[in-house]
Parts: C-alpha cells; structure tokens; sequence
C-alpha cells in the first residue's frame, strides 16, 4: 500500500525535522522544506495528500502560500502557527485551510489531526455520503435523495451541499461559502446565501446547519 505523502513547511529546522522524523514512524511519506518558494515548487512538482504549512516563514507567508497552491490543487491543508487571534483563524480558513493547530502542541494529536482529513478524503471518495436515516447524497448523480426521492435544489443549494459535505463540523466563512456558490463575474448575496440555507435546513434539519455569528455556518454531521 503506498504511503500518503506530506509535504510540511516549517522553518523551526529543529522542530520540522522532529515532526518529518516522527511521521515517517507513524508511516507518511514527508518532504521538508524551510521556504514558501520551496513549498511552491514541490506542489507543483508532486501529488500530496496533506500540506502541513506553517505560517510566519520566509518568502510570502503560509496563508498567501495557499491561496496560490488552491488553484492548482484541492489537497487537504493543516496550518500549523503561534497566531492565536480569530481575525489570524479566519485569514487562515479563508485562504484555504481544512484544519488549524496553534503551537506549541502535541505530536500525537497532529497525527490525529492527519488521520482525520485523509480519512475524510477517503469517505468523500465514495458513492454514497449518508446524511442520516432518511437521506443520502448520491456523488455518481449529485443528487440529495430524500426518503427514496431527489429533493428539489438549484444549483447553488447544490454547491453548498457539497461543500458542508466536504467540510463536516468545521466552520466555514462567509467568504469561504460565497467564493463556491458565486462564479467570479457574480455579485455574492447574503440573503440569497440565507435562503439556500433555509431550503436545506428543510432537508437536511434544522439543527445540522449552525449558524456562527459574525463568521459563517457549519454543517454539523
């Protein structure tokens, strides 16, 4: 079976290569760079499973480091930083991010963190996402099919769908949603985005789609 691979960006050279040495126990395929240039070259050069960026390093820093890679490739991505703000956690998610851990921290729970998103990865690979004992989305047909029946959504319900789907109990921002559901020559609306999720509230339930005040929403599965 061959290993997923992991490319991590951190300039600490101690702490990169503690983290390379300890992956590679755990059974990961890691490549260690110290640069945003040299992080942009290895994308570009190889398939990852993961991106495990920090963010303060030397070239444009992490979250500018994303925004450029998420053009070329949907990769899951892990920042790992001292920024503590929510503004800092916000910037971050919004270039891109699936996951966000603060130093210091502990190795183990990094390792969850990875196992967590590819096993994500893995289940989004299937045919069938189940949603809960009366509904399912059908990926070969990208249907919601409710109660043996596809449920009546248009094409930006549909695109949200996905995306909470993609992103299950993980907040995501306004900006996050409105750049999916908008094409770059449309005008994003906030009470349009509120009655899409009205419509798929009324599928889904009411309590699977929290609202997260001055942020954005999350789909809780």
């Amino acid at each position: 079976m061959q290993k997923a691979r992991i490319l991590l960006l951190e300039d600490d050279i101690n702490l990169g290569e503690t983290i390379q040495e300890y992956l590679q126990d755990h059974g990961y395929d890691v490549d260690f760079v110290h640069t945003s240039q040299e992080a942009l070259e290895k994308a570009y050069e190889k398939h990852y499973d993961i991106y495990l960026f920090d963010v303060m390093v030397p070239g444009i820093d992490g979250f500018e480091l994303l925004k450029k890679i998420r053009s070329q490739s949907d990769t899951p991505a892990i920042f790992i930083t001292a920024l503590e703000s929510v503004k800092d956690l916000e910037k971050g998610f919004a270039s891109g991010a699936d996951d966000y851990i603060r130093k210091p921290f502990e190795l183990k729970e990094l390792l969850l963190r990875i196992q967590t998103l590819l096993k994500r990865r893995f289940d989004t690979a299937k045919k069938i996402i189940p949603i809960n004992e009366k509904s399912h989305f059908d990926i070969t047909t990208s249907e919601l099919i409710v109660q043996g029946t596809p449920a009546n959504l248009n094409q930006k319900e549909l695109r949200l769908l996905k995306l909470f789907l993609q992103y299950p109990n993980q907040p995501l921002s306004h900006e996050k949603i409105y750049e999916t559901l908008w094409d770059y020559d449309e005008t994003p609306s906030d009470m349009a985005l509120r009655t899409y999720i009205k419509n798929l509230r009324k599928y889904l339930g009411k309590d699977r789609i929290q609202s997260i005040k001055r942020y954005g929403y999350k789909f809780v599965k």
